[in-house]
């Protein structure tokens, strides 16, 4: 039988994460042993003692406990290993609810490859991330993982640089990307740091850098090429400038009726088709794929024909609505855009095409 398993984060107490805890809540009353509570805290590390703190911890399952929710598995984030004598300590009122029986001896052979891998590469390259929350590097830590999974594919070490989007200059903007053979640009909502994300582009498109556009990346990668290639002076998203004249990314019409209602984000997966002629159907290396989305801003269809005579490709398109998914530059190293997250598929195990093919174009000469 189907068992749910939900986890909850540290943030525990946020007026936020309140509708969702009461709906974990409900959800275990209904469904009993059937339904299971992951938790995930942080275990700070005071290096004066030398010592792990788990205060934090007991305090965030005494809250969820105060809501009426058991975590029935904690999963605990260290800057070094725990002790048995710790794990003791932490997982005292924590059940066994996933009732395994006849546990097999795990084939463990595909982790240690990856692990072999990942410690002995054969070559590095550096790879740039240009967002507005580089600070807080958990905001891209899938990105980040998966740069490193499709290093690891590459036997390559993939050292990333972190790079502000509102520091990016055009009169800083070489030695900024200096020695990075690759550029991702990161999702993102909002105005801030725009600018940037826009400078960033026009010098990965003209210097011939690989280059990775993720949801408003890629957003900000059509703006960048109708306003600098296409000669639409202004053009732009309407998520930031409501009144352009050419909004190349604008809300679709059957979004902005949902608007009123306050529900406009195109969540969850949704199937794709690609040419068979782009890089990104030698990646996948199948016609028909399938990606997840968390987004309310979309390449504005009514601007199709004016790129159709450009090197601005449309690959990859939604076959049930039309809507562009996939953007490729003709005669570029490596300069693909996409509107969904593909750092959300990537694993260990498993990295994502998308990922192990733009580490593989920054290792060429």
């Amino acid at each position: 039988h189907d068992v749910i398993i939900t986890e909850i984060g540290g943030t525990v107490g946020d007026i936020e994460s309140l509708p969702y805890i009461e709906t974990v809540r409900q959800l275990k009353f209904e469904k009993g042993l059937d339904a299971i509570v992951v938790h995930l805290t942080l275990l700070p590390y005071l290096s004066a003692t030398e010592e792990l703190k788990t205060k934090p911890t007991q305090h965030s399952v005494k809250s969820l406990l105060q809501l009426g929710v058991q975590p029935d598995i904690l999963v605990c984030r260290a800057e070094i290993n725990l002790g048995k004598k710790l794990k003791d300590k932490i997982a005292l009122f924590c059940l066994e609810k996933l009732g395994f029986k006849n546990i097999k001896r795990l084939n463990l052979r595909k982790w240690n490859d990856f692990l072999t891998k990942l410690k002995n590469p054969t070559k590095t390259v550096n790879i740039a991330i240009v967002g507005k929350y580089v600070e807080l590097k958990d905001a891209y830590k899938s990105i980040s993982e998966a740069l490193i999974h499709g290093g690891v594919y590459n036997s390559c070490d993939v050292k990333i640089k972190w790079i502000h989007s509102e520091d990016v200059k055009k009169n800083k903007v070489n030695l900024i990307f200096k020695n990075c053979s690759g550029i991702v640009v990161a999702p993102g909502f909002g105005e801030r740091g725009i600018n940037g994300k826009l400078t960033t582009i026009e010098y990965a498109r003209t210097k011939n850098i690989p280059f990775f556009g993720i949801c408003l990346g890629m957003q900000m990668a059509v703006v960048e090429y109708a306003r600098n290639v296409l000669g639409f002076k202004n053009a732009h998203s309407t998520e930031i400038n409501s009144k352009t004249k050419f909004p190349v990314i604008d809300l679709m019409q059957e979004q902005k009726v949902l608007l009123n209602k306050g529900g406009t984000m195109r969540l969850g997966s949704y199937k794709c088709k690609l040419k068979k002629s782009s890089k990104a159907f030698h990646a996948y290396k199948k016609e028909d794929i399938e990606e997840r989305h968390r987004h309310r801003y979309e390449f504005n269809n009514d601007f199709v024909e004016n790129f159709k005579k450009s090197e601005m490709k449309f690959v990859g398109h939604n076959p049930k609505s039309g809507l562009i998914e996939i953007l490729e530059l003709k005669n570029h190293k490596w300069f693909i855009g996409v509107q969904f997250h593909p750092e959300y598929k990537s694993t260990v195990i498993n990295p994502h095409p998308l990922f192990k093919s733009f580490i593989k174009s920054t290792l060429k000469k």
